[in-house]
């Protein structure tokens, strides 16, 4: 953690802005394949502290950014992929929202027995959240932002993990419904109105 001075405008605006460095990856629409070009442009946009790659036909960049916040982060490295002008959309952060009962596990350094023994109640204060999606296969599927408010709600993640995966679902929903609005733009707008959110 760093801590800078900011002047704004000739004058002292705070003494202490504390700073972390945080990892993420943004995935990345509308290019298929690396050029020198495209590196140069987001190089000069302000991620310079981002490496581009591609697997499987899709490209991303991965962050080591140094912010006040993981959001503060996240939405700056956003924009300035957008600066870039690249040609590629950014479709979200890479981080799966769904999660099985082994990657709860995983994410928080506890058996998979435990985590089960806490979503029966056989453990731990109960009320565990139910699961999202694939309730009635083998296999059922929780929201990791659901999961992460009651971890720290029973003292068992800090609140700064819970933040991180509130700010992740939050900034993902919106690049999805953004994403939405280009490719199917009749189709969001019709759902949107019938819905009443616009």
């Amino acid at each position: 953690m760093t801590c800078a001075t900011i002047v704004m405008e000739d004058r002292l605006v705070s003494d202490h802005v504390c700073q972390e460095e945080f990892d993420f990856t943004l995935v990345l629409g509308g290019v298929s394949e690396i050029t020198e070009e495209m590196e140069r442009a987001l190089f000069e946009s302000g991620c310079d502290d981002a490496t581009l790659s591609a697997r499987s036909g899709r490209l991303y960049v991965t962050f080591s950014r140094m912010a006040a916040s993981y959001k503060d982060a996240v939405i700056s490295a956003i924009k300035d992929v957008r600066r870039s002008n690249i040609g590629a959309t950014v479709l979200r952060v890479d981080q799966c929202d769904l999660i099985t009962q082994s990657e709860i596990a995983r994410r928080i350094g506890r058996s998979r027995q435990l985590v089960n023994q806490y979503i029966t109640g056989d453990r731990g204060p109960g009320l565990f959240p139910p699961p999202a999606c694939n309730i009635t296969e083998k296999v059922p599927l929780w929201y990791w932002c659901e999961v992460a408010y009651w971890l720290e709600s029973n003292n068992l993640i800090k609140e700064e993990e819970l933040r991180e995966a509130q700010d992740i679902t939050v900034i993902n929903s919106v690049l999805e419904l953004e994403h939405q609005k280009l490719v199917a733009p009749d189709l969001t707008k019709d759902i949107m109105r019938e819905l009443c959110l616009c």
